[in-house]
This record gives structure tokens, C-alpha cells and sequence, in this order.
């Protein structure tokens, strides 16, 4: 742990809290240049929703718009408000849409949204035409993942009575997104392709939107325009049929609260699921499910303190994890000391892997009680 860190884990803001998310900007800004650069012909936009996939929307927008970024993909208007309001000159992109009756609010917001039905389409159409001037949507053509985006009829009439559905919009770009582009051997990747390309064949003129983090590992016949990153600016790995090109972002770590001996037959936890077997140390760490870390882990983590091993045992609480310290030196476990929950020896997808879940859904859980520390300038 470097002296810098060190010293704040020791600040009062850490001393209030049970556990610290500890976020390198300098592996950020590595992570979307390496995009940018892999996608070289296109804008890299950054995606923030999820509150920054749990660290920080305006935080990490802000850091990347100092790298370069210009355009920030995010769910709601909720989240495009905080960033607009951060980055005026930015532009917002809300995925989500327009909400019947918050036409007002995004055009005067200069939040731009993704338009992914006719309905939308012919409100944001007329709304624009009552103001007198043209509005900004992206609009989002379903290829294959049959969640949002125009579908086949609807493309069909969009095409056939352009002049009329299209008047007022001043449209940014046509998007669509890739179901399995994390999957190389999945033919739907190259098929979601060839729809986008019929379908531009037959749409007006403007810039194009197709790949996400992982499409953008699938070339440049895939980037178009705009190159939409997401999970690989946070540090998982965007191909998992390459090791793993992106810099680690996160470093999570739970106080030390008790530390107690522990002999058979004692157990530990809820419904004494872990029976101790011989003489040992049990320490209990200030984190819990209700701060993201799944409840599923229970038994099958690892941290890891001043270097050494520590198997969690017993069930995860909501606000506690119980670790074997065992085989920690005594002069380590110290009460108001830190484990390593993620960090260097277990990573965002390792941890992801051993819950039975995606990197994805470990990232966005993390929780709003952790003390969070911005690091790397």
C-alpha cells in the first residue's frame, strides 16, 4: 500500500465508514484512450449510467471529458441532468428516451435522446416543430437484440415516409447495439451487421452508432462513426476471448472491527454454516451484501491482508464479512486495519466468476456507503 494511500485511509471521512472504494482516474483515462486508439477512425464516447457503473457518473465524466471525451452515453434523465449540469458544453445522451411529458425538460436541459419507437420519434418530432426549430435524438434501430430500437415495421414506415417522421429532428447519429458481441464465435454479431447495413442503405444520410465495448474488439468494419465503450473503461475485461487489455480502476477495502479467537466447536455466522475444526483467528470486516458484495460469496471469497490469505468463512451479513485470519501474523491484525476485498489479488471478474454473476452487475452494485477515494490524478 503506497504512503499516499496510507494516509488516506486514515483521513476522518474513512474513520466514519465500514469499508473504502478506493478509484484510480490515471487507469480510467488509460482505459478509454486504449479504446479511442482501437478504434481510432470514430469518436470514443464514454457510457456513465448506472451512476458510472457505481463510481461516480459526474466523477468519472468529468475525469474522461479531460481526457477528450465529448459524448456521455447514460440511462435516464435523472443522470443526464448531474452530468449536463457538470459539463454544459458535453453531450448528454439519455438512453432511455423521452418520457411522455419531459419533452420540456430535455430540450431546455440540452440533454439529446435516444429515440427507439415511431411514438417517440413523432413526439419529439412535434415538439421540436412547436419550438420553431430542430431537436437532437439518436435514433435506435433494432438488429437482433429485441429489447429497444425500432423493429422491422416500424423501420419499414420510418424509411417509406422519411420526409414527414423526420421533420424536425435533427438526427446525430443511427444506433443500434450487439447482442453477443462478447461472444466471438456467435454469428449473430456479423448478421446484427449486415441488418445495420441494409437498413442504412435505405435511411437518410448521418453518422452511425454500433459497437459497444465489445464490438469494438471486432474491427473496424464495426466502429463506424461512434464507438460506444462501457465496462472496459471500469476494468473488466470487454473480450473474454483475450486477456484481459484494460487497466484494473477499483480497489475495495473493509475495516477490520474484531478480531477473536475462535476453537471447535464453535461456529461462525448465521445458521453456523462454518464449523471451526482446529484453534484459530476470526476477524469481522465492516462491508456487507447491502454494500454490493454478493451474498452468494459466502464461503468462497478471499481477501487478503498486508500480503497474506484470509478465506472468508460463515455467511455474508448485510453489514459484516467474517474472515479466517489464521494464517495472518498477529502484528497485522490490528483493529481499524484494512482487507483487500478487490484489488491486485482478486480482480472485478474474478470476484464476478466466484458469484456466479458478469463483472457487470459486481461494478454496479457497488454501494453508497463505501467512502470513496479518487486517485491518479
Amino acid at each position: 500500500m503506497t504512503t499516499e494511500l496510507a494516509g488516506l485511509l486514515d483521513s476522518p471521512e474513512a474513520a466514519r465508514v465500514g469499508a473504502v472504494l478506493v478509484i484510480d482516474k490515471g487507469a480510467l483515462v488509460a482505459n478509454w484512450c486504449a479504446m479511442a486508439d482501437r478504434a481510432a477512425s470514430a469518436e470514443c464516447a464514454a457510457v456513465v449510467k448506472a451512476n458510472g457503473y457505481g463510481l461516480g457518473d459526474v466523477a468519472v465524466a468529468t475525469t474522461l471529458w479531460g481526457a477528450g471525451a465529448r459524448s456521455f452515453f447514460v440511462a435516464d434523465i435523472e443522470a443526464g441532468v448531474r452530468v449536463k449540469a457538470t459539463l454544459p458544453a458535453s453531450r448528454t445522451i439519455v438512453l432511455h428516451g423521452v418520457p411522455a411529458g419531459t419533452e420540456d425538460e430535455l430540450a431546455t436541459r440540452g440533454l439529446v435522446p435516444v429515440l427507439s419507437s415511431l411514438g417517440e420519434i413523432e413526439r419529439w418530432g412535434a415538439f421540436a416543430r412547436k419550438l420553431g426549430h430542430k431537436l437532437p435524438a439518436l435514433i435506435h434501430v433494432d438488429t437482433g437484440m429485441n429489447r429497444l430500437g425500432l423493429p422491422g415495421g416500424e423501420l419499414d414506415r420510418l424509411c417509406n415516409d422519411q420526409a414527414t417522421l423526420l421533420q424536425g429532428l435533427d438526427v446525430q447519429a443511427w444506433m443500434s447495439h450487439l447482442a453477443c458481441a462478447d461472444d466471438p464465435a456467435n454469428p449473430l454479431t456479423a448478421e446484427q451487421l449486415r441488418r445495420v447495413q441494409a437498413a442504412l442503405a435505405r435511411l437518410p444520410n448521418a453518422p452511425v452508432s454500433l459497437s459497444n465495448s465489445a464490438g469494438i474488439f471486432h474491427g473496424a468494419d464495426y466502429h463506424f462513426d461512434l464507438v460506444r465503450p462501457g465496462i472496459a473503461l471500469y476494468g473488466p475485461n470487454p473480450a473474454p476471448w483475450l486477456p484481459n487489455p484494460m487497466r484494473p480502476v477499483i480497489r475495495l477495502l473493509a475495516r477490520i472491527l474484531q478480531v477473536r479467537d475462535v476453537v471447535p466447536p464453535d461456529t461462525v455466522g448465521y445458521d453456523a454454516t462454518h464449523r471451526i475444526t482446529a484453534p484459530g483467528k476470526v476477524a469481522a470486516l465492516g462491508m456487507g451484501y447491502a454494500d454490493g458484495y454478493p451474498w452468494s460469496l459466502a464461503g468462497k471469497g478471499v481477501v487478503m491482508i498486508g500480503g497474506h490469505a484470509a478465506p472468508l468463512v460463515g455467511r455474508v451479513s448485510m453489514d459484516l464479512l467474517t474472515a479466517d485470519v489464521t494464517g495472518v501474523p498477529d502484528h497485522l491484525l490490528k483493529v481499524g486495519g484494512w482487507a483487500d476485498v478487490i484489488g491486485p489479488h482478486r480482480d472485478v471478474d474474478q470476484v464476478a466468476k466466484e458469484a456466479g454473476t458478469i463483472g457487470y452487475e459486481v461494478l454496479t452494485r457497488l454501494g453508497s456507503r463505501y467512502h470513496r477515494i479518487y486517485v491518479g490524478g
